[in-house]
This record gives structure tokens, sequence and C-alpha cells, in this order.
């Protein structure tokens, strides 16, 4: 972070070019403050309130089970499953509660059990159809017919953490991993498999975060989890709850802190899976009409003006800290959730741009809650920004008046470095234009530079190491081989690291 010549921290009033926009900067700050007194409504605290978790989904309570839904325009519910062979029966019926759109129903300890699979049968006006409850905590897909359901998860002996969560580090080195694919056999790792093998290796790295993609459940493995159906269930693909906590745990006792990558910019589109059309309307948790649809990512955008949206949100922050102990996020998607172009329209070339009415500013305003809840429930938890759009704030304190994130991605520098190896002689490399793109920060946030993530690999790029060396890639990399394209792209490869990590 920089500072300036006294060695105080540079905040936003110390930006000149902001002044123009103050009032504006205080008319979104309010509007966080006024969906925080909501929220609030009823509870002593945000955190308090941030417990939807708890209330709604299907929980043991005492001698007996206890299941809610919240669903405003559904004209009934019923839970089918392997207790009720898979048709609506009366004793499984929701009935309404006083709660505007809640839906609830009480059943005995011997209704249900450990492993029984089991969804919704949802009713509206003029149709039905069957849902995956929205607060579901394990989600299963069967591996012959492909079809998804909630299962009843209460183990007898469940797994209890024992190591306790390192101490935020000065500043954190991240690993990125997805768990299915971080293994060299065939097929879908999991989160055993990664904590025996890969997360040694990631400690003798010398790595002191862990970030993991994909850990909420997504109907297509492809989406690199990107596209999430069920935000309070740890993907099954790589194992049981148990199994993830082992790994948060392992981790923990490894001195490695462990965040994940929280998709709230956007939900699939599967109504079976997902939350599309949930009640029978298109707009319960997202925007009506064209406003509601990603066309570029074939997703739903959430309604961050609605109260019970935000309700589902936040709480979704506090679970996974709760739950699974993890020490933080990587938000992604924050450039699409801030604009209503999705930072598709015009480019970011003044501060115009910010202020010209194409924010969201209810989805700035979700951002600021989240940020304020996460660090109320954990004070050394770590936010990171996925913005290229440098929407000034994100990254700043709340007190300061910022969004509250800890970092910003430093999205342009990994463009920098493919863009260098793919058009320009290494020798013709300019220093001045290097430092430039590896040093272009704002003054009053931090930022997380790297030198490649996952997004190469989805647009169908390669890795920096085969940008570097490409073909000899494939015949002259065992260590006996003397190739000279090979022993000049690995030195560029450390050299290219250790710069972007020097200026980070």
């Amino acid at each position: 972070m920089k500072t300036c010549s006294s060695g105080r921290l540079l905040t936003l009033s110390d930006d000149p070019w902001l002044d123009p926009y103050r009032d504006a900067l205080r008319r979104r700050a309010a509007r966080a403050a006024e969906a925080a007194v909501r929220l609030a409504d009823g509870h002593s605290t945000l955190a308090d309130a941030a417990a939807g978790h708890e209330y709604f989904g299907l929980h043991r309570r005492g001698g007996e089970w206890i299941f809610r839904e919240w669903a405003p325009h559904a004209a009934g519910i019923c839970l089918v499953g392997e207790f009720s062979n898979w048709v609506p029966q009366d004793a499984f019926r929701c009935r309404r509660t006083e709660a505007p759109g809640v839906w609830e129903l009480r059943l005995p300890g011997g209704a249900l059990r450990h492993g029984m699979l089991y969804r919704l049968h949802v009713a509206w006006e003029n149709g039905g159809g069957d849902r995956i409850p929205a607060y579901a905590r394990r989600v299963v897909q069967d591996p012959h017919t492909k079809i998804f359901n909630a299962q009843v998860w209460a183990p007898p002996d469940p797994y209890v953490p024992r190591e306790a969560r390192p101490p935020a580090p000065a500043f954190p080195l991240i690993y990125e991993a997805h768990v299915g694919m971080a293994q060299e056999e065939e097929g879908i790792g999991s989160y055993d498999a990664f904590r025996e093998r890969v997360l040694p290796r990631v400690v003798d790295a010398g790595y002191n975060t862990l970030q993991l993609m994909a850990v909420a459940e997504h109907p297509y493995y492809a989406s690199f989890g990107y596209h999430v159906s069920s935000f309070f269930a740890a993907s099954s693909r790589f194992g049981t709850p148990d199994a993830l906590r082992r790994l948060v745990d392992a981790a923990h006792g490894a001195g490695l802190r462990v965040i994940m990558d929280l998709v709230h910019s956007h939900a699939v589109n599967n109504e079976v899976e997902g939350l599309s059309r949930f009640d029978g309307t298109p707009y319960q948790y997202f925007h009506a009409g064209p406003r509601g649809r990603h066309e570029a990512w074939d997703s739903r955008c959430f309604d961050y003006g609605k109260i019970q949206v935000l309700h589902f949100l936040l709480s979704n922050c506090r679970f996974w800290l709760d739950e699974y102990r993890f020490d933080g996020f990587r938000c992604d998607g924050v450039t699409s959730m801030l604009y209503h172009d999705h930072g598709f329209g015009p480019p970011f070339a003044s501060y115009d741009r910010y202020f010209d009415g194409s924010v969201d500013e209810d989805a700035l305003a979700y951002l600021t809650l989240a940020n304020k809840l996460i660090h109320a429930i954990r004070p050394d938890a770590v936010t990171i920004a996925e913005d290229v759009s440098g929407m000034p704030g994100l990254a700043a304190p709340l007190a300061h008046g910022g969004t509250g994130f800890d970092y910003r991605l430093a999205m342009g520098i990994p463009d920098c470095w493919f863009k260098l190896a793919r058009d320009t002689r290494d020798e013709d490399w300019n220093m001045g234009y290097l430092w430039r793109e590896l040093t272009n920060r704002r003054q009053d946030e931090r930022t997380v530079s790297y030198v490649e993530c996952h997004d190469q690999s989805i647009v169908g790029s390669k890795t920096m190491i085969f940008q570097l060396i490409d073909a000899p890639m494939y015949d002259a990399m065992r260590v006996a081989d003397r190739h000279p394209a090979v022993e000049r792209g690995v030195a560029l490869h450390k050299i290219i690291r250790l710069a972007t990590l020097a200026t980070a």
C-alpha cells in the first residue's frame, strides 16, 4: 500500500479527482447504511441479521425436524423424497407462516434419516415444478441419471475441527487451486486427495494462503464453479462436507489460511437445481425482464435492492465463515455486479464513468454491507475484489468512505505479461512500460498482483510457461536436456514471477 510523504496511508479524501463527486459518494454510503437498518430490523447487529442459514432450510432441532423456505408467490410446497416414494403426501406439506412468503414444515425426529434424498414440489398459479431447497446444505448428483437432489446430512459423528486458525499474515501469498483438477490421475479429484497430496506441496512452496475455486455446488462442471446452483452446499463432486472441513482444518494446522471464490455476481439459469423461477416467477431473487439475465454469461442477475436477496447473500457469507471456517473470500465478477452494462460499455477512461448513472448502487451497497459483515464476524478475514474497472474506493476502508475490500486484484498485470510474451521478443521488453504496469494502482488501496490464474485457461489461452517455451515443452523438458528455449523460458518465468511479487 502506498503512503504519502509523512507515512500516513492515503484515503479517499486525499484524491482531488473525487471532489466533484463527493455528493454521490455520500449518497452511496447512505444507501448502504439504510439497507443495514432495514436488514437489522428486530436484530441487534448486522451479524445477527445475517443468519438466514440457521432459520431456513432443513434443521434438526431437539427431537424434531424443521424445514423452512421463502417462496412468496408459491401456492403450496411439499417435501418429496425417499420417505414419500417421491410423491406429494399431506404429512410432508408445508404451511404458510405469519412471516410474508415463508413456509414451514415440522416433522418428528424419526421421519427423516441421514443420507435420505429429497427435493421440493412447488406449486404456483397455473403450474408447478420440482426444486432443490434454496438453503440446502448437501446436494448430490445421481451418477447414472445425472439428476440432482438434496440430501439429509446429519451424520452421527460429524468432524470437529481441531486446529486453530493461523493469524493473518502481513500480506497473503496466494495459491489458487481447483480441487477437482489439482491432481495427476484421470477423473475428478477429491477433498481428501487434495489434503493428502497437494496441500503439502503448497506449504513446501512457501505460500501462506490457499484459495479454493468451485466450492459451492454447480450443475455444470466445466463452468469452473462459476454457475452456482446451491449457494449453501459444498460441491459433492469432491466429497462430503466433513471432507472439506478436514481439508480446511489440515490447512490451518499447516499454517495456511484458506479463502474461497465467492460467486455472488450471478447465478445459474437452471430452474430445478438453481434459484431461477423458484416460486414460479422469474423475479424472486433476480431482476425482472432483460435486466435479470446476463446474456454474456448465460446466467441470472441478482436484484440487490431486495431486502430478502441481501439477507440470502449476506447469510451465505456468514455460513462459509461459520460452518467451514474459511478465512475470507475472493469475490468474483465484481465489475459485472457494479455496472448495469456489466462493464462491457464505454471504457473506464475518466472518473465520469464511475458516476454517470451506469453504476448499480444497490450492488455497491451490498458489497459494502458484505465487507462490513465479514469483518465484524472475523476482523482478520481477507476480502479481495475481482474488479477491472478501477472503481474508486472499492478497496478503501469503510471508515474512509470506501467499500471495504482489503485488496483489489491487479487484473491488468497478467494481461500485460501475456501480451509481452506473445507479441514482443523478451530482449525488446520496455522496462519503463513494465514498471508502470506493475505499479499502477490507487494510492488508497492494496492490490493482489499475479502472473496468471484460471482466467487464461477459461478463454483458451496457454499457461505462462507454455507461452514462453511452446513446442519444446513436448520433448525437451527432461532434466538432462539442454534446450535453449527451455532454459530461457524457465529463467524468464522465474524473473516474471519475482518482478510481479517484488512490485506488489
